[in-house]
Formats: C-alpha cells, sequence, structure tokens
C-alpha cells in the first residue's frame, strides 16, 4: 500500500470543540490537608481538543482543513482559536454568550494523570442559525464531512448537516455518542467504540451476536458502513455487502488513549478523501491508533510516523504463513509494485523431490507464489482415515520455508474454489494430468483475464508411495 497524498485533500469539520488543558509538576509529599498527593506544577500546556484535536491531527497529515463550532465568549476560545491558526487550519468558532469554552484540565506527575477538571456547560440550546449556515456556505469547496460528535449540544441537528452533505454528492463520517444514534441516519461511516455500541444496542455474548447487531444498527440507519473500534482487539469494519473487515491492534505499548478515537477518524477522512478504498483507510487508521497511544494526552501522527509503521506492516507481510485477510493485503500490496501473482493448492501432507520440482516450476512463472494448503479435516475427507500424517500447522511451516514459495494460506473446504475465486491471481496452477476447465477456480481466474496451467509431478515420486513404501518396510 502507497501512502496517500493527503495534500490534495479539503476536509470539512464540524462539532464540539474543547480545550485540553495540562498542568505538570513533582510530587514529593502528601498533603497535610487531605490523603492527596502535592503537584508542584512546573509547566501548563493547552491543546485542542475534541472536533479541534480532529481537525488538527487532519491537519498535520497534510489535508486543508475547516472547522466549525461552538465556543464561549472568552480567553480560551482566543487560545484555541490561535492554536489552529498556527496549524493553518480556517476555523468559524461561533461565540455564544452565556456560555464558556468546554476545557478540560488534567494535573499530570510523572507520566500519570492524577485528576482531571471539566469545565462545560452543553450548547444544546444555544442559537445554531450561524453554525449552520457556515456549515451551508463552506461545503461545496469540500470533498468530505467529519462530524465528531462529544454530546456537548453541538450536533444537536446533525440530520441536517448529513442531508446537506448527501444532496451535495460528499462522503460523511461521524463519530457518534449517546444512547440514540437515528440522529446519525444516512451518514457514510459512524465509528463507535465498543461501550458506545453496547449503549444502543446492548452487551454481546460473542461475536455472532455482536456482528447481527452492528448489522441491524446499519441496515436500519441506512448507512454504508460501521467500524468498531475495539481497544485491544482493534478495529472491525461492517460495510454493506462484504464480509467484516477485522484488523487487529498493532499498539506495542498503550501510553495514553485520550484522542485516540480523533486520530482514527481523522485518518479516515483525509485517507477516503485522497481516494483510498474504505478498507485501505481503516488500515492506515489503525496504524495511526497504534502510534497515538504513545504518546501522552492528545496527540498527533505525522505522514512520516505513518509512512514508518506501514513499512513496518508491509514487511511483516513479504512472506510466510498468512490468513485470507493478511494475503488479500499482501496481494493488493504486490499488484501495485505490478508484480505477477501465481496461485497453487493441494494436500502437501509429506513434502517430498516432486512437490519441490513443481513449486519452483510454478514460482518461475510470476513474481509471487501463493500456495494454499487443504486444513487437516479436509485431507482426511480426500484421502481416508489416517491421513494427514502431518498436521496443517507443520505442513504450512515446511512450504514457507522453501525458497520458491512467497505465501501460505489454508482452507477448510474439499476444493479451493471459494478461496480461488476471491483471491483471483494472475496465474492458477495444477499438477497432474486434469484438463484446464476441470481446476477449481479456475473459470473465475480466466474470467477474470488470468491464466490456467497444468504442470505435470515429476514421476515416481508421491506421498502416498511414500507411505506405502514405509509401511511395507516396517512389515
Amino acid at each position: 500500500m502507497i501512502l496517500p497524498d493527503f495534500s490534495t485533500t479539503r476536509i470539512l469539520i464540524a462539532g464540539d470543540i474543547m480545550l485540553d488543558r495540562y498542568w505538570t509538576g513533582g510530587t514529593a509529599r502528601i498533603s497535610p490537608e487531605a490523603p492527596v498527593p502535592v503537584v508542584n506544577v512546573n509547566s501548563t500546556e493547552d491543546r485542542p481538543g475534541g472536533a479541534a484535536n480532529v481537525a488538527i491531527n487532519a491537519a498535520t497529515l497534510g489535508a486543508k482543513v475547516t472547522l466549525l463550532g461552538l465556543c464561549g465568549n472568552d480567553d480560551n476560545a482566543g487560545i484555541l482559536e490561535q492554536r489552529l491558526s498556527l496549524h493553518g487550519i480556517s476555523h468559524k468558532l461561533v461565540r455564544c454568550e452565556g456560555y464558556d469554552t468546554i476545557t478540560k484540565l488534567r494535573v499530570m506527575s510523572r507520566n500519570q494523570q492524577l485528576l482531571r477538571l471539566d469545565f462545560e456547560k452543553s450548547f444544546a440550546e444555544a442559537d445554531k442559525a450561524a453554525l449552520t449556515q457556515a456549515f451551508y456556505e463552506a461545503l461545496p469547496e469540500h470533498d468530505l464531512v467529519v462530524l465528531s460528535d462529544y454530546a456537548k449540544g453541538c450536533l444537536t441537528d446533525a440530520q441536517a448537516f448529513i442531508q446537506a452533505a448527501k444532496e451535495a454528492g460528499k462522503q460523511v463520517i461521524i463519530d457518534p455518542k449517546g444512547n440514540d444514534f437515528s440522529r446519525y441516519a444516512g451518514a457514510t461511516l459512524i465509528t463507535p467504540n465498543r461501550a458506545e455500541l453496547e449503549a444502543v444496542e446492548g452487551k454481546a455474548d460473542s461475536e455472532g451476536v455482536l456482528a447481527a447487531q452492528v448489522e441491524s444498527l446499519r441496515d436500519s440507519l441506512s448507512l454504508e458502513s460501521v467500524l468498531l473500534t475495539r481497544s485491544e482487539q482493534g478495529m472491525t469494519l461492517f460495510k454493506k455487502g462484504d464480509s467484516p473487515f477485522h484488523l487487529p491492534a498493532k499498539a506495542k505499548e498503550v501510553y495514553d488513549v485520550t484522542g485516540a478515537g480523533d486520530t482514527v477518524v481523522s485518518v479516515l477522512a483525509v485517507s477516503m478523501a485522497a481516494g483510498s478504498s474504505m478498507a485501505d483507510a481503516c488500515v492506515l487508521a489503525n496504524l495511526a491508533a497504534s502510534i497515538v497511544v504513545g504518546k501522552s494526552g492528545t496527540s498527533t501522527v505525522s505522514t512520516t510516523e505513518l509512512a514508518v509503521a506501514l513499512g513496518e506492516q508491509a514487511s511483516h507481510l513479504d512472506g510466510g504463513v498468512m490468513t485470507e485477510e493478511q494475503l488479500r493485503l499482501a496481494m493488493k500490496q504486490s499488484r501495485h509494485r505490478g508484480e505477477r501473482i501465481v496461485m497453487t493448492n493441494g494436500c502437501f501432507d509429506i513434502l517430498h523431490a516432486g512437490h519441490v520440482s513443481y513449486l519452483q516450476a510454478a514460482a518461475k512463472l510470476g513474481d509471487r507464489l501463493i500456495v494454499a494448503v487443504n486444513d487437516d479435516a479436509s485431507v482426511s475427507r480426500l484421502k481416508g482415515p489416517g491421513r494427514p500424517v502431518n498436521n496443517v500447522s507443520r505442513r504450512m511451516a515446511v512450504l514457507a520455508g522453501l525458497a520458491a514459495v512467497d505465501w501460505v494460506v489454508p482452507f477448510s473446504e474439499d476444493t479451493p474454489q471459494r478461496l480461488i475465486a476471491g483471491l483471483l491471481p494472475d496465474i492458477l496452477v495444477k499438477g497432474g494430468d486434469y484438463k484446464v476447465e476441470e481446476i477449481a477456480g479456475g473459470k473465475e481466474v480466466m474470467e477474470n483475464g488470468g491464466e490456467v496451467r497444468v504442470l505435470h509431478f515429476e514421476e515416481g515420486v508421491s506421498t502416498t508411495g511414500i507411505i506405502s513404501q514405509i509401511v511395507s518396510g516396517q512389515q
């Protein structure tokens, strides 16, 4: 996967803005007044939070960003505006009389958050006419819309924004809050976390129930997709018409999850606006989340950090045993490099010279060779009792060790029809005396413009023959 050119994107963000304030100092004693630590504050820092943090993240990646929101008519609003301007973010912060800019004060010591103080009053009853007008005026100049909802009252009429964006042909990504998602109906993508989903749909005691809940929510609200973020379990994309696409968590060390959701939304937005598929955008967002949770407080991710993480992931996909999900990603990267992909399949129960020469010949037909391997149950059905001699993990490990083989993937059916039809290699190879039209998956590969080849095994060598010789010798 190549990192998109985010500098070409124009993102319109509307939502709840806030100021994240950090007071940091050393702690050496307990207060004589109460059993609490005394923090000797020696530094203070103000960072844009909420929807403003989404904007900062998107701008850091190079996107042109416009931010709309409500704030108080106070000094903290001025601080926010100054910070946004430093990042080159165009902004319209509507100052509301009688309200304070929402501020979250965190007291930090020894890299730990000791206390958080929230200064806030909901903007639900505030006059939003100026905000709505600013949204309508800015909409035509942007590629994609993000609504960042922190349940602070800015997006009480989210439907008006969604409908206006849809009429203008713009995709809408929403970071939702609350226990009523009906106001997000018609959006392109919403990104609830597990707790937010449970608040709406109730607890799920299995993956099957969870998937059913998400798909029911997606369909009832006419959403194109739902990206469920799952903390240490990664994230799962539920896109209408596709199987769930799961991405495991990539973080090596979790330091602070503050603002991680904002980073996910911002990377999704700039990636999709730059032309990435939703699945590819999720891959990048998942990598970005793994980076930002290793930082303190509301933080951002740079294109350099993202490119490095993408390179590290690509190196892991350079070869070996894979799941179907990993293989699809590896194939996408390979095709982007212009490589021809060859695929074959078999049981490969006892690897012998015939197998090796066959796989070497297959590998010479292209740049990458995939070997699909029958799992143990399917080998037993095909070969009878006592087979396989080696379990699927051992068989795949041996194949992955061959220089000719790039990727090894298991399948559970008697034939690899479904797998091949889903992956669609450039060249499908089968060993033996098959006719091309008899080869599982061959029809789909040829309809896709690919080739089907038949290669002959080395004479006089077979797994069945080797097993017979071993049995005869034992007798």
